[in-house]
């Protein structure tokens, strides 16, 4: 195992190095919170994946595969076509607001007064989601070094919150591209084939699996349904998502880009659910579908290839931390506190310095994710309350703003307090894993919007110019110089 670690330490050294490369970029807030808004296609497709490909989309994608064979693809598969629809629709008019948040786009689009609200059902998604992400380190570090667990979450938790400090988007961003080239080599291009290798081919695998293997549908028409519901929708509006959005250098970047990124996570999704598959074939009797990934890595690669395969799993795990992490951050600092600060007492932002304050946020929300992520034990229902919550509340007044003009600012916050208040009840009553909660907490946010949003005023007409101005690109009367003077923009 020598090999295997010295690859794995190496790449970890390399990721505090790039945090401090990071550091000495991100000289304004533009920089630190979004790369300067200045990332070119090729960087911006190998980022985007990255993020959304994150250790469920690894390790529980390989083992819904060897739960369900080919048709455990889907839930990987529903988060590439709602990033390739994220990309395609909405992307474009995202990149040109030039905000940091989505709950700065809802403040924008309604005039206000919706951003607290909403900011703090975004803080709490993100806060679960790098809390889930953290925890998976222990897995992986178990493989690697035989950890306990609580050693193992401090020491992953703890790089990742180092290289996000110190740089920002700057220093995720760069990791990221790290982390995608590390992914597909591992995963791709050398688990993939290895493994359908060992287990004898496509057709050994027919010969020893049912062929309910092998059917597209074979996870169930319901699933399948929740699984577009969850996790498509929920790309279309997540604040880790959309924060990548922001780092595009133009919107035909961000369209293109981000299509390129949601293709990739197609094949992506389709790789997990066959080395899941192979995996069933060479272990049939495994204690658990999660433990598919690891066992295969461990008993059929090489020395060398395990380390750079595992690498991989921890190179996902890292860039989903890491991006959920800064818009935790963001979103407790730009949309929480910094309004609570303005109500009690009216600084001059001039004379706040914003890197300074946001590097502090994400230090602060890293020292509490790993705190968080030791002493919570079930994972799955902590980022499905998170899920329902950001879908059943969000979902509607941003999509709605979006796309429905006659939409108001009393209308989305009976969305969010209606959709949000109807999820919690209803997972309270049919348990936090049901599908039902999501389902009528959705209906229940649309029937909000609609009927609130027609039974008040209209939206202010020059909100409403404000807002058309800022989605075609153009400056507004409000608007000042742009943050970032740097002259070269990131084409890579």
């Amino acid at each position: 195992m020598a090999v295997d670690y010295t690859v794995i330490v190496l790449y970890l050294a390399g990721m505090l190095a790039m945090g401090w490369w990071g550091m000495r970029r991100a000289k304004s807030k533009s920089e630190f919170l979004v790369a300067g808004r200045r990332l070119g296609p090729w960087m911006y497709s190998g980022t985007m994946a990255a993020i959304v490909l994150g250790g469920a989309s690894t390790i529980g994608g390989v083992g819904l595969g060897y739960k369900y064979g080919l048709s455990g693809a889907w839930m990987v598969f529903a988060i590439g076509l709602g990033l390739l629809a994220l990309s395609v629709f909405f992307s474009a008019r995202i990149a040109r607001l030039k905000v940091y948040t989505v709950s700065e786009m809802l403040d924008l689009r309604y005039g206000g007064k919706a951003g607290v609200i909403s900011g703090v059902v975004m803080w709490a998604y993100t806060l679960m989601l790098a809390v889930t992400s953290t925890i998976a380190y222990a897995t992986i570090f178990d493989v690697l070094f035989d950890l306990p667990r609580t050693l193992a979450i401090v020491l992953g938790g703890t790089i990742v919150v180092a290289y996000s400090t110190l740089g920002g988007m700057w220093s995720i961003t760069i990791t990221d591209m790290v982390q995608f080239v590390v992914k597909t080599i591992g995963v791709l291009l050398l688990l993939l084939p290895i493994a359908v290798i060992k287990a004898g081919g496509f057709e050994g695998m027919r010969e020893a699996l049912p062929t309910s293997y092998f059917e597209p549908l074979g996870i169930g028409g319901e699933t399948i349904f929740t699984y577009v519901l969850i996790y498509t929708f929920g790309m279309l509006i997540g604040q880790d998502i959309w924060q990548r959005v922001f780092t595009a250098r133009t919107d035909k970047v961000a369209k293109w880009g981000g299509t390129v990124a949601g293709t990739y996570c197609l094949a992506y999704a389709l790789a997990g659910a066959v080395i899941g598959t192979a995996a069933k074939v060479l272990y049939p009797k495994l204690p658990s579908a999660d433990d598919a990934f690891a066992t295969i890595v461990k008993d059929e690669l090489p020395m060398g290839v395990r380390g750079l395969v595992l690498a991989a799993a921890l190179a996902a795990v890292m860039s989903t931390s890491s991006g959920a992490l800064i818009a935790c951050a963001t979103v407790a600092n730009n949309d929480i506190w910094s309004r609570l600060r303005g109500s009690v007492a009216k600084k001059d932002e001039n004379d706040h310095d914003e890197v300074k304050g946001n590097r502090l946020f994400i230090l602060i929300m890293g020292v509490a994710v790993i705190l968080i992520a030791i002493a919570l034990n079930d994972v799955v229902q902590a980022l499905t309350v998170a899920y329902n919550l950001l879908v059943g509340g969000l979902l509607v007044p941003i999509l709605g703003g979006l796309l429905w003009r006659r939409g108001t600012v009393q209308g989305a916050l009976a969305a969010v307090t209606v959709g949000g208040l109807a999820v919690i009840g209803l997972m309270w009553t049919y348990g936090i894993l049901a599908n039902e909660p999501v389902y009528y907490g959705l209906l229940a946010s649309l029937a909000a919007y609609v009927i609130v949003s027609l039974a008040t005023r209209p939206t202010d007409a020059t909100v409403l110019a404000n807002w058309r101005a800022r989605l075609a690109g153009q400056e507004t009367p409000t608007e000042t110089a742009p943050e970032s003077t740097d002259p070269a923009p990131v084409t890579a």
